[in-house]
Parts: structure tokens; sequence; C-alpha cells
């Protein structure tokens, strides 16, 4: 008795019927596990082909009960299905009847067997078991497991489409690496691409990193080389900003010879241009062009700003110039960078080339050019083309920003045009703009540097009416006009205000009082001076000294002790030359009452040099030495290291004072201790038995008179005692005090003759003069006191003939000596 199952086929209404012997009850259990062997076989078979699957049934006498499984459940025929299977249609036809499914080797085999014919596995069916397994599985053995047991040979197609289903990227990742390790392998691009998205997409860079130099490995071992991989690893590394991984990558690709892409270019060159890092991004710009790639558009727009703003403004224009051979129009972006980094860079022309080109191209200027411009133009001193791009600007209807009219203002104020300064001031203040206190500086500034004090003062009462501070410059400079126009208490007015700003005022008034003592504005300088000292603001003791000097120069001595007590009181230190500068004041001063003050003066001044004067005129028994020890020992206390000059001034200025008291012997004192300190080292020279010479040009007269008389004795002591007698002596004097020497040695009836410059006598001339008694008398005891000698007119009696520049010189104005 035969059995017959029957299962409707689709697509067509076909039924099958399994035929078994029933000889026994073993066959039947053997049919029955062989058909339930066979179901998952069959069910594989059915689903590949199209087919519903047969679920296995537990009896063979009874209707099996068919249901739908998953496509997930797999089992796998064990041995051959020889039984003869007849298929049916609904009226339980036969319409076909055969050997059933063979079976086939999982893994080996890309088709399965119905009956004798051959039918190959869908390409979809394959990938959505692949697909199947690994989003069941995941990753880790037994997904490897299950994918070494499918029932055909995969190969990289099905591969490929898997990973795109599965979208998931460590799935995606083992499916790939189970992949690597199977003989049908093939090295893909567009696998790696799939991966590289989806990584990417979980922003997982470390694993693109390490998959990159998997990749490296893997191209290189088998030759091969991944255009779009490599490209696309650069790119995203770079948008993600991994500038030293994808600067690395860039390079290990160049150094594997793969292709660069512009896209990949263009992304590093950004990356590194957003790094600030102008000369890195055009190296890889000189990447790009060694290896023939060709610009595109969006490169051009990259690189010719960047070129532009960096200062490459040569490789600018020429990228530019290429881009329009190229038929590229250049964007608005490009022009306004060539026209802003143009007008920067001081190439005003090729910026105006530069705008016009860009408006004949159909672009509009923006607000921001048109301020790029005038700024370039402005700072460049062209104001009268600034003005005119001020005018196109309003013009085109933008409405100039604060910034602007501050820099326009400020631009023609600092270039002296005051009144066009002053007419965009007043068109700023009517457009709302409330002025800076820069720009009202700048404007009081200008205005005060041309003396303009109404305008100045107008100026900063409109400033201080609007509230704002003016700053330390502003003060400055108006107080510094106010000076010059010697108004005095407006300025004083100002400094107060100042003050109460919270501004240090003391050297703003110091200043001032500069400005009054260099005017020679006496009177005014002592008036600030006491506004100072009323309104608790001190100077320092330089300009207090600087103006005791101009006091003295003005014969104002009764106001100068005051300043000098107060310069002395400040723990200022009276120098040698200050104090030599007040006794050559006593020197020419010829009013008694004048006399007094400056007596007083140097009383005042506590120096060790007027002890030494006073000391000086009193006698031994008050000494208790001799005078020459006396001079010794104050000339052994200064310090010639520092007061060397000093010390020479004081030694002119001394001998005048002593001649001219007719403290002959004592300025003989003094002579002598000064050329045995070497002051005046070169004075007097012995050139063996050719000629003895004493050089007196840088002596005052009083000095120059004391030298010849004590170095005639000198020389005659010589010529007598010792009896060397020179060829000739000589007496250089200059043109200055040849007639004070002459006259006084005519006297004496002297055998020197007078030229311009020089005294001269033979050696043999001068013998004989030095023996004649009166000159004996003469140079051993004094000078002779007439009048008509000594007191010539002070301007060649007493010339300012300090041997040094002094920081503060005698006055050169001189008036008439007193007579002996």
């Amino acid at each position: 008795m035969l059995h017959r199952l029957s299962r409707k086929f689709c697509p067509r209404n076909v039924y099958f019927t399994l035929t078994v012997s029933p000889s026994s009850s073993r066959n039947l259990i053997s049919s029955k596990n062989a058909l339930n062997n066979c179901s998952g076989s069959f069910g594989f078979f059915n689903s590949s082909m199209g087919i519903n699957q047969i679920s296995p049934f537990s009896s063979v006498s009874r209707t099996p009960n068919f249901t739908k499984t998953p496509l997930s459940v797999r089992s796998y025929c064990s041995g051959n299905w020889s039984e003869d299977v007849e298929y049916l249609d609904e009226s339980g036809s036969v319409i076909y009847s055969g050997k059933g499914v063979r079976s086939v080797e999982p893994g080996l085999d890309d088709h399965v067997m119905v009956g004798g014919l051959k039918k190959p596995i869908l390409n979809s069916s394959a990938v959505a078991k692949i697909v199947e397994v690994v989003k069941r599985w995941k990753w880790g053995p037994e997904l490897e497991n299950q994918l070494d047991k499918l029932q055909f040979v995969p190969n990289m197609t099905h591969i490929i489409q898997a990973m795109k289903v599965v979208k998931d990227s460590d799935a995606s990742l083992s499916l790939f690496r189970w992949a690597k390790r199977q003989s049908w392998y093939v090295l893909s691009d567009e696998c790696y691409d799939i991966l590289f998205d989806d990584l990417n997409q979980n922003r997982d860079f470390d694993a693109i990193q390490s998959l990159f130099e998997e990749m490296v490995q893997e191209s290189s071992d088998k030759g091969a080389s991944l255009f779009s991989a490599y490209n696309r690893v650069i790119q995203y590394l770079a948008k993600a900003e991994k500038l030293e991984v994808s600067f690395c990558c860039f390079k290990k690709a160049q150094d594997y010879g793969c292709k660069i892409d512009t896209q990949t270019y263009n992304a590093l060159m950004m990356l590194f241009l957003n790094r600030s890092l102008p000369y890195k991004a055009f190296e890889i710009y000189e990447s790009m062009q060694a290896a023939g790639c060709l610009l595109d558009g969006s490169t051009y727009e990259l690189m010719i700003p960047s070129l532009a703003k960096s200062g490459r403004l040569d490789a600018a224009v020429k990228l530019f110039q290429e881009m329009k051979e190229r038929k590229f129009r250049p964007s608005f972006s490009i022009f306004a960078s060539l026209v802003d980094s143009m007008g920067k860079a001081g190439r005003l022309e090729t910026s105006m080339k530069m705008y016009t080109e860009m408006q004949s191209s159909g672009f509009r200027p923006s607000a921001t050019m048109f301020v790029s411009l005038i700024e370039s133009y402005a700072k460049a001193g062209k104001l009268d083309t600034a003005l005119q791009l001020w005018s196109e600007m309003k013009s085109a209807g933008f409405r100039p920003n604060f910034g602007l009219y501050t820099m326009i203002i400020e631009s023609h104020a600092k270039s002296g045009k005051l009144d066009t300064a002053t007419s965009i001031f007043k068109d700023m203040e009517k457009a709302g703009f409330l002025p800076t206190p820069s720009t009202y500086s700048c404007l009081l500034e200008m205005h005060a540097a041309s003396g303009q004090v109404d305008s100045a003062m107008k100026l900063y009462n409109s400033m201080i009416n609007a509230g704002l501070r003016p700053g330390l410059s502003t003060y400055t400079a108006l107080l510094t006009l106010l000076a010059n126009k010697k108004l005095v208490d407006v300025a004083a007015k100002i400094l107060l205000e100042m003050k109460s700003m919270g501004f240090s005022v003391d050297v703003s008034a110091s200043d001032v009082l500069m400005v009054y003592i260099k005017d020679g504005s006496i009177d005014l300088a002592l008036r600030w001076l006491r506004f100072m000292d009323s309104s608790g603001i001190r100077t320092n003791s330089f300009i207090v000294r600087q103006l005791f000097e101009s006091c003295m120069k003005n014969g104002l001595y009764e106001s100068a002790k005051p300043l000098l007590e107060t310069y002395v009181n400040s723990s200022a230190k009276v120098d040698l030359v200050l104090y030599t500068s007040i006794l050559a004041y006593l020197v020419r001063c010829q009013e008694e009452n004048d006399e007094r003050h400056l007596m007083a003066i140097l009383s005042a001044t506590k120096h060790k040099a007027h002890a030494f004067m006073c000391g000086l005129f009193t006698g031994p028994e008050q000494r208790k030495q001799p005078v020459l020890s006396f001079v010794r020992e104050f000339f052994q206390s200064l310090d010639y290291e520092l007061e060397e000059g000093a010390a020479r001034y004081f030694v002119n200025v001394l001998l005048n004072y002593l001649v001219l008291m007719g403290q002959i012997n004592r300025a003989r004192c003094v002579w002598k201790v000064a050329y045995e300190n070497k002051l005046f080292p070169k004075a007097i020279v012995f050139d063996q038995q050719i000629a003895w010479s004493l050089d007196v040009r840088n002596l005052s007269v009083g000095a120059a008179l004391i030298a010849v008389v004590h170095t005639l004795h000198r020389f005659r002591k010589r010529m007598l005692y010792y009896g060397v007698i020179p060829r000739r002596i000589k007496l250089v004097t200059g043109p200055t005090l040849r007639i004070v020497v002459a006259q006084m040695l005519s006297s004496v009836e002297s055998p020197f003759e007078v030229s311009k410059v020089v005294l001269r006598a033979t050696g043999d001339s001068v013998m004989e003069w030095f023996k004649k008694p009166i000159v004996q008398q003469f140079l051993l005891n004094e000078i002779p006191s007439r009048s008509d000698i000594l007191m010539h007119r002070l301007n060649i009696l007493f010339p300012s003939s300090a041997p040094e520049i002094r920081s503060l010189s005698p006055p050169k104005p001189l008036i008439s000596g007193k007579a002996l």
C-alpha cells in the first residue's frame, strides 16, 4: 500500500507525493528519518529556488503539518535521498516524478541538485544568508564557525553586498576579516570604502587609523593600489581635524605611489589653514602641483585668499591669472581678499586695479571692501583718493561706521588738514556717533600743535561736556600749548582739572615749567613754581637747578638763593661745576649788593670748595698750615676720575678771582698744585735744547697770566742754574690771550716777538733778559697791576675757555670786572 504526501508547490498549484515501500515498519521508520533529515536541506533548496519549505512530520500515515519556518533554521542532509518523488496537481494527477534532492557539500558547491539538474544559488539568497548569520552572531569565534558552515561558496560580491546591508562597523569588520582568511578573497577598494564609511559614521577614528595601517600593509604585500580608500581615509581624518594623523596618512599614501585626488588636497589644505599653518598648506599645494594634479575651482577659491592673507601676493596674483586663463570665473571672495591684502601691503595701484576689475565683472563692492580701501589709502597719506572712495561708499548706500569715521578724521587731523577733519567730525556727530576720547584727543592735539588755542579749548570743553575723560596725552598737548602761549592762569586751571581726574600731575607741571625756562620767561617760571608749591605739586631737582641757573644768568640773585636752598634741601648734591659757575658770576659782579647775594649763594651751596675758598683767604695762624700745603690738601681730596674736567674749570675761575683780588702768591700756589696734579699735562713742553714752550690757549686770563709768570720763572732757573739754553722759547697764546700776555711782558721790555697766536724769542735773548734785576723782581714777586694790562674788557680778559664741555658752563655774556 502506498502512502502519499501532498504539498502545494508555488507558484503553480503543484503537489508532490513521496512514495515509500511498506514492507516493514523498519522501512517506514527509516523513511520518516530520511524525510526529517532532508527537510532542512530541502528547505534551503526551496528558499534558494523560491519554493515554500516543508516541515518535518511525525507519522507517514497522517497528513503532515506544513508550517513556514524562519530562514535562520538550518539542517544538513547526511545521506542520499534516492526515493521517487511525484509532483501532483490539484486534481491528484502526476505531473512529474523523479529522484529527490541529492546532497551537496556545504561550502564547496555553488549549486544544488534538483533531480539530475544543477540549480545555481541566487546572489540575493546568498547575501541574505550571510546577513542573517552576521546579524545573529555579530562577531567572535561562533560567527566564524557559522560562516564556515555555509552551504555555498561565497565570493567578494556577496561579502560587499552583505556589508552594505549590515551597516554595523564591528560586524562588518568581523565579516571582512573572516573573508580575508578565505582562499577566494580578493583585495577590494570598495570593501575598504564601506568599512571606512561605517567607521567614520561612528566617529571611530582610532579604528580608521588601525584599518588604514592594515590596508597599507596588505596593498604593499599584494602590490595593489587602492585609490578610493586611501583618499577617503585622508579626507575623513582631515575633516575631523586630525591634523597629525591625516598628514601622516597623506605621506604614506605618497610613499606607496597612490594617486591623491583634488578633494583630498583641498581637505588637507583647509585643515592646515584652519590651524593657522599657511606654510604647511602651501607645502601641500606644491605637492599637488608636483603630482600634476589639476586645480579645480574650489582649490583656487581656497588658495588665492590664503596666499594673499599670508603675504605671498605675487603667488596669489599668479594663481589669479592662471584661474582666468583656465576660464574659471573668480568669485567675490577672491577679489575681496586681493583688494584687501594688496591695500594693506601698500600696493595701492594693484589694489585699485582689482577693485575696478571686480566691478567690471559684475560684482558690487561690499561695505567691508570700501572700509579696507579707505583705510589703506588714508594710512598711505593719499587722502584725496580716500575721500573719493568715501563718497562712492555713501553713494552706494553704505553708511560709514564708527571706526571708519574715527580713522578718516584722525588721518586728516594728523596730516594737518584740520578743516576737513573738523567737517567730517561734525558729520560724525550728526550721524549719531559719539566720538571716542581718541578722536577728540587727535583733533585737540593737532589743533594744539598748530597753535590754535581757541579751537583746542573748544574741543576740550566739548569733550568734558560729553562726559568723556581726556587722556594723559591730551592734557599734555593742551598744557604745552597754553604754556607756549604764556596763558599761565588757564594752564593752572587745566592742571587742577587734570589732577581731579586722578592723573599724576607732577611731570606735566614740570614740563610746563621747563617750557617757561627754555623760553627765557623767568618771571612766568617763578610764578608757575609758586603755583606748584601752593597746590602741593612737586618738581624734580634737575628742573630746580635749571631754573636757578636761568635766574643767575638773568641776574635775579635774590630769587636764585631760595631755589638753591630748595635744591640742597631736596637731597640734591651741589657739584663742583655748579659751585664754580656761581664763583664765575662773583668774578664778573660789579654791584656790592649783588656781591652780598652771591656770597650768600656760595655759602648756601655747602660745598667743600667754599670752605677751601674761605680758608684760602685767612691767615696761616687760622689755617695752621702754609698756603701751599692747604691747597695741596684740597686738590688731593678731589676725585679726578669723576671731577677732572670740573677741577680744570674751577682752577681757571679761581685764578681769575685771585688775580683780580690781587692774591698773586696764592694764585701761583694754586697753579703749581694744579700742574703737579696733571690738570694741564700738555701746558709746558721741554724739547731738550731745541725748544721750550708754554701753551695757555685753554686757560682763562688770570690762569694764563699766572702760568706765564710761573713758567718763565722755571725756565730762568733751568737756564741760570743748570746752564741749559734752548734755541728758542715759545708762548702759545692763541688770538684771544695774545694781547694780554704781550702787554704784560712788554712792561718789562721782553724780547718776545708777537705773531698771530704765538710769542717767540731765541734762547740767548731770553737768557740776557732773565739777567736783568727788574725781570727777576717781576718773576719772583708779583704781576704788575697796571689796569691797562689786566683790566681789558672782560670779553677778552675772561673768555669762556673751559677745556671741556660741562653740564653747566659759565654764562657767555660778560660784563665789566673789578679793577685791582
